[in-house]
């Protein structure tokens, strides 16, 4: 019966967000061809899907500890975060992705091999920001570098190949806490 309660309540919060995003404005223009890849010698970066979940559920799995102290302001991920629940959040981003209300990438390494974070670009009507940008690498990349390398070439590609005029990095380069209270 919980499940079945979860099932809908999650089908309640999909409609109502295909609602919330078809009245307001797109979050790029219609004729933005929105970039597949980003591939460097350290890491891709590709649409996020289902395809993913079980290297993005190990991901998330053994990095709870380091994604709690990424996003303090937040419940995600929990550690009773079921695989079927990952699976439904998958799902829910590969479909915001394909109607162009928020983009979810997987960071995985340049093989496949291994999903190693994910970059979240979303919309957000704080202040005068057109995006929201949100990223992580699992812990056991963090001695490698590989979240400054992240962090570094997704600003990047976002001034060279997206549409935004200015993009808040929340948890990096504004405070959490600060972002938090930002109209």
């Amino acid at each position: 019966m919980k499940k079945k309660y979860f099932l809908i309540s999650c089908s309640l919060i999909v409609l109502f967000s295909i609602t919330m995003y078809s009245q307001n404005k797109p979050f790029v223009p219609k004729d933005f061809k929105i970039p597949d890849t980003l591939e460097n010698q350290h890491l891709r970066i590709r649409m996020l899907t289902v395809n993913d979940v079980v290297k993005d559920y190990d991901a998330v799995m053994t990095s709870i500890d380091h994604l709690k102290e990424m996003y303090p302001i937040s419940s995600w991920p929990s550690e009773d975060l079921t695989f079927e629940q990952d699976l439904i959040d998958l799902g829910w981003h590969q479909k915001e992705f394909q109607m162009r209300s928020s983009f979810a990438y997987t960071v995985v390494s340049p093989d496949e091999s291994e999903v190693i974070g994910c970059l979240y670009i979303n919309p957000t009507t704080k202040g005068n920001y057109d995006a929201r940008i949100t990223m992580w690498i699992r812990t056991s990349m963090l001695d490698k570098g590989l979240d400054t390398i992240l962090f570094n070439s997704v600003k990047e590609w976002i001034v060279k190949d997206w549409p935004f005029k200015k993009v808040a990095y929340p948890g990096r380069e504004i405070a959490w806490e600060d972002w938090k209270s930002l109209k």
